[in-house]
């Protein structure tokens, strides 16, 4: 699905509070504390694609996401008093990390208020680089409203996300080192939560590549900048392996920045975002979260929108759960072809089975679990169910083992997924 921006007569370029001399200063501010990560050409992925692809590898910032950039960014423009009063934020993922990490490090007290739901093992490695992390709410909406309770009762300073000038140009900085990099590139196309990281970025294209094509990307579980974009009121709601962007409410500020300065929002599911991490994975050896593949996703979802491009993507996350990440490539690996759940019909007599395992031997064809089904089936009696999880080279292995299954008279049908 893709949509077009209208362009706002009434908000001009000059009206809007991000400018590229911002996100300059914002460069030299944070350059000492920060990794200036590489951005470098895919061969492989260019191939697949149809489009020549570049790669900013963000997911090698110390807390493996762009978040520190504006976090930081916004840290060292506050006064001492504001930064010995101590700062906090409402956050489940990578802003408590970056905000903690640098906060820690310039001697800055931070608090992190995050929902009880929270996976500990996020919890944990916010306190590890430094946070103080409250728990309350069951939800996010409930542990921002709280955050702002503490604010105002503990004399802290807010520092949101991604809503706010000083955040954005902190992460803007990505695309002044990515054009740098690949000074070639014609598109850019990057994920977009709450807005922050693309109104960076598109703030960075108008200003230094004009004529360049920028475009957003969001997860259609998730379609809050789309929606607002638009104005249309379009549900957001769905475990979305992008967690990173899957934000209900999108910026204010963010917003208009989209609004004037960004082409095209794309949205994507959930099988491109999964296709993009594991191709991440065995293609560049990196590790990405959801939401740090979905300008690949996008491209993927997209080859004919991208065909001959030179583009711009940003990794801009790693933070994802090792057993997440292992059902990911489990899963990619059974639409190619390469594992497979067979359910076969059997009657239950001896050798049945055997008989079934010598096809599998005579085409190569791996087993890794067979479950047998007696009982809860609408078979006789004297029948059986049997799945069979197995492991081939490719699809026309497997397709080749199917088809000999079935001429020696075996009902069987393959277990699709998603």
């Amino acid at each position: 699905m893709t949509v077009t921006t209208t362009k706002s007569a009434s908000v001009r370029l000059a009206d809007l509070p991000l400018t590229i001399d911002d996100i300059r200063a914002a460069a030299a501010r944070i350059a000492d504390a920060v990794v200036r990560t590489p951005t470098l050409h895919s061969k492989t992925l260019s191939r697949i694609t149809g489009a020549e692809i570049w790669l900013k590898f963000e997911n090698l910032q110390f807390t493996a996401a762009y978040k520190e950039r504006g976090a930081l960014n916004a840290l060292l423009l506050m006064d001492e008093a504001t930064r010995a009063r101590g700062v906090i934020a409402a956050s489940a993922g990578n802003h408590a990390q970056g905000l903690s990490y640098h906060g820690t490090r310039l001697g800055v007290p931070v608090t992190i208020v995050m929902p009880r739901t929270t996976p500990a093992v996020k919890i944990m490695q916010t306190e590890s680089v430094g946070g103080k992390v409250v728990l309350e709410g069951e939800t996010f909406d409930e542990a921002y409203a709280h955050a702002r309770k503490l604010e105002k009762e503990l004399g802290l300073t807010f520092v949101h996300p991604f809503d706010h000038p000083h955040v954005a140009a902190g992460q803007g900085t990505v695309a002044l080192e990515m054009f740098e990099d690949a000074p070639e590139l014609d598109c850019i196309v990057t994920p977009i939560g709450g807005g922050g990281l693309m109104s960076g970025m598109a703030t960075v294209a108008r200003a230094l590549r004009p004529g360049m094509d920028v475009v957003g990307v969001q997860a259609e579980l998730f379609p809050s900048m789309y929606a607002r974009i638009r104005g249309e009121d379009c549900a957001c709601g769905g475990d979305t392996l992008a967690e990173g962007i899957a934000v209900k409410a999108p910026g204010e500020f963010t917003a208009r920045i989209i609004a004037e300065r960004v082409d095209e929002i794309l949205l994507v599911g959930e099988n491109y975002l999964e296709k993009a991490v594991s191709l991440l994975l065995q293609i560049e050896k990196t590790v990405v979260e959801g939401a740090g593949a979905a300008g690949l996703a996008a491209v993927l979802a997209h080859p004919e929108r991208f065909k001959g491009r030179k583009i711009g993507l940003v990794l801009c996350g790693g933070n994802i759960d090792p057993r997440l990440l292992a059902n990911v490539l489990l899963r990619d690996l059974a639409r190619s072809g390469r594992l497979a759940r067979l359910r076969i019909t059997l009657q239950d007599r001896p050798g049945a089975l055997f008989k079934v395992m010598r096809e599998f031997n005579e085409h190569q064809v791996n087993i890794i679990e067979i479950y047998h089904q007696r009982i809860f089936t609408t078979l006789p009696a004297k029948g059986l169910i049997t799945d069979i999880e197995c492991e081939a080279r490719d699809a026309e292995q497997l397709d080749a083992l199917v088809e000999s299954l079935r001429a020696k008279g075996y009902v069987v049908s393959p277990v699709e997924i998603a």
